[in-house]
């Protein structure tokens, strides 16, 4: 159903939403890279289509981005328009290449609590954004704005046959047209294109000095793409409650960045946003997203002088709608009875994506706190009891839980090395070493009782953990004597 035409109807509807919405976004990111307007353009069209048959989350929007537009400013400024089309072309390469190596997978590491905070984050950065639409204006710019979420949120009650937000967009512009108010338009944010994109190739030297010009950009942009298109899709999964293939929007991704570098575009991926008013407009089909991208050029091209009339005041109603759609309000109840770890991560996410407005960096930080905390609360879950033989000769330690980095230290200091005894028996039948850490920290047990006179006897190593004991151990090696003296 989501590859074919069940759903014709609210996918165009739903596409048409999404291309208006598109439009002056697509243009400010454009500003924000230092390009014309129509490479943006170019490009939200050329990914849109493409992923629209190439993606692997259906009902996504993909296109021209502000994290993208971020990366490309000192490339743009430095060696112009053509190199950034080549770095284009080489991101989208390298994007096919992680579809390829199945990278899709590592969406399994990031936790709950890194997407809810990525989540609200773009939220904040979205409502943030329309900030500068409704600052320093006149009072006709709030009142637009205002009765446009008006129509958002009251439509709903009297129909749905028609998505509030187009609602929203064609009354706010005839009322604007019709009194002829002047307010801030989709025209006045630059000059739309008047011709269709037509394919041609970067005019860059082929050589290894572009190369090594274009390549630390072009890594940069497929990281922070696919980062933000694979947890895009993980949030269309939740607002439609289907599965998508993370690799093949991998794949999908890439070849759109490919197609749109050589059609004057640059670089882009998925828009949650955007994402957000497809689904809350009916689309779920990969027809939404096809329409979004032909609706745009045509739109664009053909219609320019009607969609520059379209007041800003309209957008951004829509906007604002999306972003408080968009947030978790139900993380900010859940601080008080979630584990503090997971708020903290949480909270880390968005404050350091706000922070600097980019999405990587939050998501990184995000991942890294959450796996700090799982490894010291794994850590914690390591016990060891002894018990003494009758005669006083023996000692026996039961080890229960994981040793690796975050536990090797509970495991070394859990022993009596100074204890006058014969002999030491450790059973670890009931853990698990995980890592060469682990494995030095038995070395290091056994060799502080050799070194004491006390003979120790490990039983019960299970099989992963015995071909790693036997593999890197030097307790029971030549080497073990050098161990034994700098310890």
């Amino acid at each position: 159903m989501q590859d074919g035409f069940g759903n014709i109807r609210n996918d165009l509807l739903a596409g048409l939403v999404v291309a208006l919405a598109l439009i002056p976004e697509a243009i400010a990111f454009s500003i924000i890279a230092g390009v014309d307007p129509k490479v943006g353009l170019y490009a939200s069209f050329c990914i849109a289509v493409t992923t629209a048959f190439l993606g692997g989350r259906p009902a996504m929007i993909s296109a021209a981005t502000g994290a993208m537009a971020l990366v490309m400013v000192t490339l743009v400024k430095e060696h112009g328009l053509q190199y950034l089309l080549a770095a284009t072309v080489l991101t989208g390469l390298l994007q096919i290449v992680a579809g390829w190596v199945r990278l899709g997978a590592l969406m399994r590491f990031v936790s709950r609590s890194v997407v809810t905070g990525f989540v609200n984050a773009l939220a904040i950065l979205i409502f943030m954004a329309q900030l500068p639409e409704l600052i320093d204006v006149t009072w006709h710019v709030y009142a637009m704005t205002a009765a446009g979420l008006a129509i958002i949120y009251g439509l709903p009650y009297v129909t749905t046959a028609i998505p509030s937000p187009l609602v929203t967009i064609v009354v706010l512009t005839a009322v604007a047209v019709f009194f002829g108010l002047e307010i801030r338009t989709v025209g006045d944010m630059g000059t739309l294109p008047d011709s269709l994109p037509v394919f041609l190739l970067p005019e860059v030297p082929l050589n290894l000095d572009t190369l090594a010009i274009i390549f630390p950009y072009a890594a940069t942009l497929t990281v922070v793409g696919l980062l933000e298109s694979l947890m895009t899709a993980t949030i269309v999964d939740d607002l439609t409650d289907t599965k998508s293939d993370k690799n093949r929007e991998c794949l999908g991704q890439g070849a759109a960045n490919i197609v749109s570098g050589f059609l004057g575009g640059m670089a882009g991926c998925a828009m949650i946003g955007q994402s957000v008013i497809n689904v809350k407009s009916g689309g779920r089909g990969r027809l939404s997203t096809l329409c979004a991208g032909v609706f745009l050029l045509i739109m664009v091209v053909f219609l320019g002088d009607w969609v520059g009339q379209i007041p800003m005041a309209a957008l951004v109603a829509v906007m604002i709608m999306v972003s408080l759609g968009t947030f978790s309000w139900q993380s900010v109840r859940d601080l008080r009875t979630h584990p503090k770890s997971s708020s903290a991560v949480m909270l880390a996410t968005v404050a350091v994506t706000v922070a600097t407005h980019d999405l990587a960096q939050g998501v990184l930080t995000g991942v890294l706190l959450s796996g700090f905390f799982f490894a010291h609360k794994v850590g914690q879950i390591l016990v060891v009891r002894s018990q003494a033989a009758p005669d006083g000769r023996l000692r026996a330690y039961t080890v229960r839980g994981q040793v690796f980095f975050a536990s090797a230290d509970r495991f070394i200091n859990a022993f009596d090395y100074k204890e006058v005894i014969e002999g030491v028996h450790i059973d670890v039948s009931r853990a698990h070493f995980w890592d060469i850490t682990a494995v030095s920290a038995l070395d290091k047990v056994v060799l502080k009782f050799r070194r004491e006179g006390t003979e120790v006897e490990v039983v019960g190593l299970n099989e992963a953990s015995a071909t790693l004991v036997d593999r890197f151990a030097l307790h029971d090696k030549d080497d073990a004597d050098d161990l034994l003296i700098a310890h």
